[in-house]
């Protein structure tokens, strides 16, 4: 099986988001050429200064057809399970491949790639667009690059084009899934020695604030307006952190630190939720960032696209999920699912694996979609 070596092939790629994924890129990159893609390449350096890539590939002319989207970035493997094999050395035990993103989502990117060779340039009466995107684990910078830059992706959204998020649901077809958002407060003090007066406690500020990140999270939590029943759980999932980055119990503290992450669902208007945390921090003299990850996405269920999805992976209804994908951010899109092998419950574990009959079924899968969009 194609999709097997490839999978193996893809996890020896250390493509943590921290990291450069200018190998894998570079590897998918000769892959789609090879299969006669006309291959768009986009980078630009995150935060760090480390240098990204997004690949996308187009294969067939006319317009419309099937876009397949994914990423190449993995998150850390720092306490992975096995003395025997590492996070980046494949292994096949128990039916199970294991290895940092076998799961999440390099299993996923091999099952379409050997899909995709089942078809030739003069089979495809439109087109088929592969796109794997960069950062997608920290931000989905890559794919708001891919919105604002790719020439591809404006044919895409301008054609029409259904869409296939090829992150793992065990091959069930998701329809919506909760957005992200992330806020963050800052309070400034001094450090001191407690047992004086020169310090000023940063967290001294941050109480109060916190007080109303609580009566915030209490409310989403028990105020039916903040829940959507069609999602498990039903709620924001507010979640509060804190720091205040003390070095000894003796030291007053010169920061303190809230993140609050929140997880908007479709529909919903959390912008009041946003402007009540800007209003506390404001009266506490506390600095706020606030960074919009992604959009909930949302496809309706009884629509065309989600209604053949389901034909075609025989499955009786569409779900929904809790977590985000690139898909958040690929809103323009109008026809849209993610579909795609593997179990969510074994992504980012100690111990990641997918089972070699999902990249099995993926292939077959993939390959069923691309010829009922595109040939």
């Amino acid at each position: 099986m194609k999709a097997l070596h490839y999978a193996e092939k893809l996890i020896q790629f250390n493509s943590t988001s921290s990291l450069s994924n200018k190998l894998i890129a570079a590897y998918l990159n000769e892959i789609l050429k090879k299969d006669g893609f006309v291959v768009e390449r986009l980078e630009y350096r995150d935060k760090n200064g480390v240098r990204k890539y997004s690949i996308l590939g187009k294969k067939g002319k006319g317009s419309g057809g099937l876009a397949y989207f994914c990423h190449s970035d993995v998150v850390p493997a720092n306490d992975w399970f096995s003395t025997k094999f590492g996070p980046y050395e494949p292994a096949i035990a128990r039916e199970r491949l294991y290895g940092r993103g076998s799961c999440d989502m390099k299993g996923s990117i091999a099952c379409m790639l050997e899909a995709q060779q089942m078809f030739s340039w003069s089979d495809l009466k439109k087109p088929f667009y592969f796109i794997c995107t960069a950062d997608e684990e920290v931000g989905y910078h890559g794919a708001k690059q891919v919105v604002s830059e790719s020439k591809f992706y404006r044919e895409i959204v301008g054609a029409g084009a259904r869409g296939v998020i090829g992150e793992p649901t065990m091959l069930e077809v998701v329809h919506a899934h909760k957005g992200g958002c992330l806020l963050i407060a800052t309070a400034i003090g001094k450090a001191g020695h407690s047992s004086t007066q020169e310090g000023v406690n940063a967290n001294l500020a941050m109480i109060p604030f916190l007080q109303e990140m609580k009566a915030i999270h209490d409310e989403t939590e028990q105020n039916a307006v903040w829940h959507n029943n069609e999602f498990t759980p039903p709620t924001l999932s507010w979640n509060i952190g804190i720091s205040d980055h003390t070095e000894a119990i003796n030291i007053t503290p010169p920061k303190s630190v809230c993140t609050v992450y929140f997880r908007p669902m479709p529909g919903q208007k959390t912008e009041d939720l946003v402007e009540r945390v800007r209003t506390a921090a404001i009266a506490n003299r506390l600095t706020l960032e606030v960074e919009h990850f992604s959009s909930p996405l949302y496809t309706d269920p009884n629509s065309d696209y989600v209604q053949t999805a389901l034909e075609l992976a025989r499955r009786k209804e569409a779900k929904t999920v809790s977590y985000g994908t690139d898909g958040g951010v690929f809103t323009e899109m109008e026809k849209l699912v993610v579909f795609g092998p593997g179990n969510i419950a074994q992504a980012h574990t100690n111990d990641e694996w997918i089972a070699i009959e999902q990249l099995s079924l993926g292939v077959e899968m993939y390959a069923k979609f691309i010829r009922r969009f595109c040939t």
